[in-house]
């Protein structure tokens, strides 16, 4: 994999389709926006080539570990295109971009929707929505998942963060288990475990 920085060059019309694209992905952001970030994947890193995987994966990296919303993986996303055109200028342009597009749609959408909702919250119809959005988001999740997942491994020579994987999720599902031991076991499995 070549993670070499990238010089790209950005016009208007690519501008307007990255706005374009992010708004149409944001109402499909049922689960938040990181439940579609496997189609930014294939939109920015496999079909424009406008960021690395490298890149790719560190924007989520470093928004989840930092505190606030998850949604700032797309502002970090914006910024390293921008930085790949060459220059801040279009970096913040790119934070601007993706920013805007990822929200305006769905926050507007989710205040009309959640407006109606409590009106008619009663009604058969709303609560079989919001019990059948369930498997949509999980679906989608497990989509970024195996996308951020896959990026560095392979099934063949990893199978053993795989397995671990499975069986985090099922004990999860499954049992009353705090998701804090899980993540300490995975911390001791990490450090004890040669890689």
């Amino acid at each position: 994999m070549n993670d070499a920085p990238l010089h790209i060059v950005l016009g208007f019309a690519d501008w307007l389709s990255l706005f374009g694209h992010y708004m149409l992905l944001s109402l499909l952001s049922i689960g938040g926006a990181i439940s579609t970030s496997s189609e930014m994947h294939r939109y920015l890193v496999e079909e424009h080539h406008w960021l690395t995987q490298s890149q790719f994966n560190d924007a989520i990296a470093i928004a989840q570990a930092a505190p606030g919303p998850n949604v700032l993986f797309v502002a970090l996303m914006g910024w390293n295109v921008g930085l790949n055109a060459g220059s801040y200028l279009a970096a913040m342009a790119g934070v601007a971009v993706t920013m805007l597009g990822i929200m305006i749609p769905s926050t507007t959408l989710t205040y009309l929707a959640a407006r109606w909702g409590h009106r008619n919250r009663e009604l058969l119809g709303v609560r079989a929505f919001k019990q059948g959005m369930a498997p949509i988001v999980v679906g989608l999740m497990v989509s970024v998942g195996l996308i951020l997942g896959s990026a560095n491994h392979t099934w063949a020579t990893d199978w053993p963060l795989w397995l671990i994987s499975v069986v985090a999720g099922l004990l999860i599902w499954r049992t009353r288990i705090h998701l804090l031991w899980l993540l300490a076991a995975g911390a001791l499995l990490g450090w004890f475990l040669p890689t």
